[in-house]
């Protein structure tokens, strides 16, 4: 377990901790329980959440004992933290397939094997706790006065429109009595999250120490954004989920390989298991050669793997060295539809493609050619593709065209437009 605090701070995972002092020698001298708190308000976690996921499987591995809450009882309030408007209350039939679907995510990330890892819902305890004996047990402790000046709170306040209802703002107590029952519970002693999460950490670190006259500890890990300083796991077309349902394994490969060079580094830090010397190295590597993108390569192989597996990791990175290439119609269906996802796309009947089409009037027909005579230049001076092949002359499209029956690749120079062929 040496090293274990300091390799989070070189790694840049060290924001907030309430005594720095004593939980790096806890972490390097002792055996540990921490936990971090998921509420099921998707079907799916986000990459998001994959910091926090990593950070307790690096606990793990250092030889101490993580704990996933999925926060069944919470996740029926909607934590006011890094949101500036009320989250949308789901029903608990959602949330139990919400909560479903998390847990078994988490199971490949922790060894939830005997002794290992824990998963537990907070609702065994919230749900089931009397109201007024919740108000003078735990209530009675906190201020609101100090609750105001906690920045998921304060922010919302300011903003006179929206402000925040008493069901979000009494989030703060729920987590704090979610740390004091796994303290209880299991001993668990250190909450981690990201900085959003600090005041309700703090909270629950003091109603410990009143309640019980323990140390408890808390850490917090920086908000991943983009040196732009724009929002981290979004793209033009939302979230970038851990579910290969919601993203593909593809898709999520892509996300990491599109790294900018301001970034990489810090993501290699955040989301790989690679050590110190490796990282160095592809940081060098970037440095004096960006264009060859190896630190990319490697974050978006390791990345994907971590989440969808070797196999998936590797058939997604073939995709991306053969998209472009003749070797295209070897992909499947759905690693080509998401290879093409972001491809401008003319849908067209099975019928149409099998009268008769010319590649001629496909070209004026996507708009890679202007008019009939710009298309047939176009293919004399070699410069247009059907399906990665070059083709020398116009000729009849038709359903052997279609990969897997239903996408035909029009290139033109380096313009690329899809037929998506419809039943």
């Amino acid at each position: 377990m040496t090293g274990l605090f300091e390799d989070l701070r070189w790694r840049g995972l060290v924001h907030q901790v309430t005594d720095s002092e004593a939980l790096p020698k806890l972490l390097e001298q002792d055996h540990l329980t921490a936990y971090i708190g998921f509420d099921p308000t998707a079907a799916s976690l986000h990459v998001g959440s994959l910091l926090q996921i990593c950070n307790l499987r690096r606990l793990q591995a250092a030889g101490h004992r993580p704990l996933a809450l999925v926060g069944g009882g919470t996740g029926m309030i909607g934590d006011p933290s890094g949101k500036s408007d009320e989250r949308t209350l789901l029903t608990p039939a959602q949330l139990e397939e919400n909560r479903s679907a998390i847990a078994a995510q988490l199971g490949r990330f922790l060894d939830f094997g005997a002794g290992g890892a824990l998963m537990v819902d907070n609702a065994e305890w919230l749900a089931t706790v009397p109201l007024l004996e919740f108000l003078r047990d735990v209530g009675k402790l906190f201020g609101v006065n100090e609750m105001v000046r906690k920045e998921s709170v304060r922010l919302r306040l300011e903003q006179r429109e929206q402000g925040i209802s008493y069901t979000e703002f009494s989030y703060m107590l729920l987590q704090a009595w979610d740390f004091l029952q796994l303290y209880d519970r299991y001993g668990c002693r250190l909450q981690l999250g990201g900085s959003d999460q600090w005041g309700n950490i703090t909270e629950g670190v003091d109603l410990i120490r009143r309640r019980r006259e323990v140390q408890a500890f808390g850490l917090t890990s920086p908000l991943v954004v983009k040196a732009d300083g724009s929002k981290f796991g979004k793209t033009e077309s939302g979230n970038v989920w851990l579910d290969p349902a919601c993203t593909s394994p593809y898709e999520f490969f892509q996300f990491w390989l599109r790294t900018a060079d301001s970034d990489v580094g810090t993501y290699l830090r955040f989301f790989t298991f690679l050590d110190r010397p490796a990282i160095q190295d592809l940081d060098a590597e970037t440095s004096d050669h960006p264009e060859r993108r190896e630190a990319q390569r490697v974050l978006a192989r390791d990345v994907t793997t971590l989440v969808h597996g070797a196999e998936e990791a590797a058939r997604a990175e073939r995709a991306a060295s053969v998209l472009f290439t003749d070797e295209v119609a070897s992909l499947d269906a759905a690693t080509l539809a998401a290879g093409l996802a972001d491809a401008p796309a003319t849908s067209i009947s099975s019928a149409e493609l099998a009268s008769g089409l010319t590649l001629v009037e496909a070209l004026v027909r996507t708009g890679l050619a202007a008019s009939k005579g710009e298309a047939r230049r176009q293919i004399d001076g070699g410069g247009v593709y059907l399906n990665n092949h070059r083709q020398p002359e116009d000729r009849s499209l038709g359903r052997g065209d279609a990969l897997h029956g239903r996408f035909v690749m029009l290139r033109r120079g380096k313009r690329q437009h899809v037929l998506l062929i419809e039943p």
